[in-house]
């Protein structure tokens, strides 16, 4: 999942208005952040297997740092508590925290079994909305259009960037998607790994169209 994990990132802009977004991508897509780093380390492994499902062509063969329940579950934690020590604000940490959680039981809809309970463990979870393009499609597009449309109602643009950058963020986000979804198979394993690496240029995004953005006052 792509899209969704940006919309959940969006939507929580109601619940913590004090929060960046910047910050609430990050949480919501910390575990995808974090993966590519350790892909490049050869701590975790994926494949490229074309017509593993009709989404995407990668076999996650090993990835129980970054997307085991138990871990996630212990990022979410470490995120959350290093927020509120930096900034007291709790209703912002518990919302990080959440985000980052919700990131694991989102891919379980559209992943194989092949989401890790914990490290070590054999169990193996996943719904497999990826065998269709078509229901992938609509579930991925519900959640950030839903994310997106709490973000436009609870924040109000401050000037042009505020109002033109969020409108060029949102269709940055859908072409990624789209190339992802459309384009062919990846190169190598390589390639993903800094392709991934390249998503903290759209956390950098969110941060600066935040600055020119303000909760509305319902949501402060």
């Amino acid at each position: 999942m792509f899209l969704g994990h940006f919309g959940v990132g969006f939507g929580a802009k109601r619940a913590a208005p004090r929060t960046s977004l910047g910050t609430l991508f990050l949480s919501a897509q910390f575990i995808d952040l974090l993966w590519p780093a350790l892909l490049l380390a050869g701590v975790e492994r994926v494949e490229i297997s074309p017509g593993i499902t009709r989404v995407t062509p990668l076999d996650f063969v090993s990835y129980p740092v970054s997307h085991s329940l138990v871990l996630v579950i212990g990022w979410g934690m470490l995120l959350g508590g290093t927020y509120w020590v930096a900034t007291r604000y709790r209703v912002g940490a518990l919302i990080i925290g959440a985000a980052v959680i919700s990131h694991w039981f989102l891919d379980v809809i559209v992943h194989r079994p092949d989401l890790p309970i914990a490290p070590g463990a054999a169990m193996k979870v996943g719904l497999g909305l990826w065998n269709s393009r078509g229901a992938t499609l609509a579930v991925e597009g519900l959640i950030f259009g839903a994310g997106l449309l709490i973000y436009l109602r609870s924040t109000t643009a401050l000037d042009r960037i505020g109002r033109y950058g969020t409108a060029t963020l949102v269709g940055l986000l859908i072409l990624i998607y789209a190339a992802n979804v459309a384009g062919p198979a990846p190169p190598s394993v390589t390639a993903i790994a800094w392709a991934g690496q390249a998503q903290w240029l759209l956390v950098l995004f969110g941060y600066w169209i935040d600055r020119h953005r303000r909760a509305k006052a319902y949501a402060a």
